[in-house]
């Protein structure tokens, strides 16, 4: 087939895949998988150039790598405390030995299979957890930060992963000596990165620049990043590894944003390629062929990467309910659990079967990832009335619960959580956050405020906070499902409540009207006014005046207030 065709095909078919899943409210990207099996060569066969396939998903990943590098930062760790790196250490540590006993055990597969295989699924995909959390309003949400670190943790990981693959193969006559060599050929690729970095590439950026070229600046970034993938190819290491570095290299530099800005378009049309050509090297003859062993992976896959996700949270001081959410949007095999099984059967110890069970495998667990998000939400309430861990305490160690009388009750020590409480504070009103991230609490203990650490939603935790005599309950979660759990159980104790919510979408402030909730504080909506009343300022216009159209805005039912962050 003529490339050029071939290529039409695959942007059109992505186009109409993305269409139909969004159509059905799932992620895109399972539209572009779903689509590619369908006009690949083992089905529909409208696309059957494999060359030019593979060379479109080698540059989807590198594009994916080098963006990654310049994203990359240590402040989204800081976000979660101390679970976001060593709770992500320990997730791909032992999701690699869960792997690794299910290939030898399960499988029969040989050790280095059954190494590869842990390695693998040990991998979530970043692409598919961030569409369906973004889709959801759950990103800022304890779960989704937490879920995203441990995405940028696993991502980086692959790195490592890739720099070890060829001592799998068991081909090593002379192991430290190999080591060693590996050893310096990534030392040696390294340094002359960072020595181009810090003399070359800021000249060669700012003569690029100088020339105030937006098209030879993208072909700059390009080159760097497609450059860098050949040259680690050449030095005998992953293309990953050197569009990462190069990455981060330039992330150091004044050129980020502009970079950034300029290749993320590029980015996302070679991504959206990379999941029609993953979803092209689907073999539907072999899953027939083959389905017990696929279903069996699948299952291993599922249960064992939840109960790994959950153990690690629940180790780190999350409540049951936080734990069983990450793991449920964390169990899918990623992205590049496709690299690491392309490069098992490169290396020659991967055989056809263990890579076409992979490509299987992280086809039906990313399916199936927005199906399980959806029932853990469906359950929701279940699972907030389960949860426990209920642990009271102050700076001093010594919060009289029983004394509080007519306060107001904090639900999530987020931004707005922290501005509400400092406020409080400062105008001598009792107050109590209630927050069940640990290292939300320790950072208002910290500030000395009056604080416990629970699960809002939970009716136990609202019943131990005296919600009967309390003055009110300010509802600051980011995220829209412990939102509106957290006002039922609150509603359901003291039907009076005066009760202030904090709300992004109209389907989310909807549902909370039709609970009786009033008044309803979205963040968006807020800022517009404010934005009109300085630009109303800065325009000469008088106070009275001001006053008048803003008060007219707000009762024009017209003026978008939640609506308008439906798409948001």
């Amino acid at each position: 087939m003529n490339t050029f065709l071939g290529f039409t095909i695959l942007l059109a078919a992505a186009l109409v895949g993305g269409m139909v899943a969004h159509r059905l409210k799932q992620p895109v990207i399972l539209g572009y998988l779903v689509v590619g099996a369908v006009i690949g060569p083992n089905a529909l066969g409208w696309v059957s150039d494999q060359g030019m396939v593979e060379t479109v998903a080698t540059i989807g990943v590198a594009l994916l790598m080098f963006t990654l590098g310049l994203e990359f930062s240590i402040s989204q760790f800081k976000q979660v405390g101390r679970v976001g790196l060593w709770g992500g250490l320990i997730q791909i540590l032992a999701t690699v030995v869960v792997g690794l006993l299910a290939g030898l055990l399960l499988f029969k597969w040989s050790l280095p299979e059954s190494l590869l295989f842990g390695l693998i699924i040990s991998l979530s995909s970043t692409a598919v957890c961030f569409k369906i959390l973004t889709d959801r309003g759950e990103l800022d949400s304890v779960h989704g930060r937490i879920m995203i670190a441990i995405l940028i943790l696993q991502d980086v990981s692959v790195v490592v992963m890739m720099l070890g693959i060829p001592f799998l193969s068991g081909d090593v006559t002379n192991m430290p000596l190999a080591v060693a060599v590996a050893i310096g050929k990534t030392a040696a690729f390294v340094a002359a990165a960072v020595v181009a970095g810090l003399w070359l590439l800021p000249w060669l950026m700012g003569k690029v620049g100088g020339v105030r070229s937006k098209e030879l600046f993208l072909l700059t970034v390009l080159v760097l990043c497609l450059g860098a993938a050949a040259g680690t190819q050449i030095f005998g290491l992953s293309t990953v590894f050197g569009s990462f570095l190069v990455g981060l290299i330039l992330r150091r530099t004044r050129f980020i944003h502009q970079a950034l800005a300029e290749i993320t378009p590029l980015r996302d049309i070679f991504a959206t390629l990379f999941f029609v050509s993953l979803g092209m090297l689907l073999q539907p003859r072999f899953v027939l062929q083959n389905w017990t062993l696929l279903l069996a992976i699948v299952a291993v896959i599922t249960i064992f990467k939840i109960l790994v996700v959950y153990g690690v949270l629940k180790g780190f001081g999350y409540s049951g309910r936080i734990a069983l959410l990450a793991g449920a949007g964390l169990f899918q095999i990623g992205e590049f659990g496709f690299i690491l099984a392309q490069g098992g059967v490169a290396a020659g110890f991967a055989s056809g079967d263990f890579y076409n069970l992979i490509i299987a495998g992280a086809i039906v667990t990313m399916l199936l990832t927005p199906v399980s998000m959806s029932v853990f939400s469906r359950i929701y309430q279940n699972l907030a009335r389960l949860s426990d861990g209920i642990i009271i305490n102050d700076s001093a160690g010594s919060l009289d619960l029983s004394g509080f009388k007519n306060g107001v009750i904090i639900a999530g020590y987020g931004r707005i959580g922290q501005s509400v409480a400092y406020g409080l504070k400062t105008a001598g009103i009792p107050y109590i956050v209630v927050d069940c991230d640990p290292e939300r609490i320790a950072e208002a203990q910290s500030c000395d405020y009056s604080c416990i650490f629970g699960d809002a939603s939970n009716v136990r935790v609202l019943q131990l906070l005296d919600l009967g005599n309390a003055r009110a309950l300010i509802v600051a979660f980011p995220d829209p499902l412990a939102t509106i759990t957290t006002v039922k159980s609150a509603l359901e104790i003291n039907p009076q409540l005066k009760i202030i919510v904090r709300a992004h979408r109209g389907r989310e402030a909807e549902q909370l009207r039709r609970l009786g909730v009033t008044e309803l504080v979205s963040p968006e909506y807020e800022a517009s006014f404010r934005f009109l009343k300085k630009i109303f300022n800065v325009s000469g216009m008088g106070k009275p005046e001001r006053e008048q159209i803003l008060d007219k805005l707000r009762d024009d039912q017209n003026m978008p207030a939640f609506e308008h962050s439906e798409e948001n």
